[in-house]
């Protein structure tokens, strides 16, 4: 019974772990990367569509990602997606490739990005402990429908606090490796 509370805990502290990696990968640090433009849907015939999966999208110079879009009337669609995203970038079109060139970061940029970031990492440690909060109450409802002894219930309270210890110094591991690649220059 504790066991199957503990893996389920587990994996949604892994869920929540996985969604602040993808969160993170969406801020930009000054290098292009595709992975920067995961978050952009474009409307492809009524329906929103992720950007990575109309097109080619390649790194050119280190600092210039460029899009070659499989449909090329999508053009003018991707370049305003691109343009009212959060991401500060502008397209450039060329015939049938999208370039988009990623000006420099200034210093005031990077301090702005690595306060997203802590706001990021500091949802993902209230998602941890809320899971933490529901695995103890689940272990508390077993302990009073006497299916477990109070030993068994501090055990697994202890296994789950451990658990909760791990997940919440991966996210910071995540924070200090991502504040250290916003302020390279």
């Amino acid at each position: 019974m504790i066991n199957e509370i503990r893996d389920d805990a587990q994996s949604r502290m892994k869920k929540s772990l996985e969604a602040l990696d993808t969160a993170m990968k969406r801020v930009r640090t000054g290098r292009a990367h595709p992975s920067l433009l995961d978050g952009i849907t474009v409307d492809y015939y009524g329906a929103e569509t992720p950007l990575k999966q109309l097109g080619n999208i390649s790194v050119e110079e280190g600092r210039t990602l460029t899009i070659s879009p499989f449909d090329k009337t999508l053009i003018p669609q991707i370049e305003k997606a691109i343009m009212t995203s959060d991401l500060g970038l502008n397209p450039s079109t060329s015939g049938d490739l999208i370039r988009l060139p990623l000006p420099p970061l200034t210093e005031e940029t990077r301090r702005e990005f690595v306060k997203m970031v802590r706001a990021e990492v500091e949802q993902a440690r209230v998602a941890i402990r809320n899971i933490r909060r529901d695995a103890n109450s689940d272990i508390k409802e077993l302990l009073k429908e006497k299916e477990i002894t109070e030993d068994d219930q501090r055990r697994g309270e202890e296994q789950i606090q451990q658990l909760t210890d791990k997940m919440v110094g991966e996210a910071d591991r995540m924070l200090k490796e991502k504040e250290e690649e916003l302020m390279t220059v």
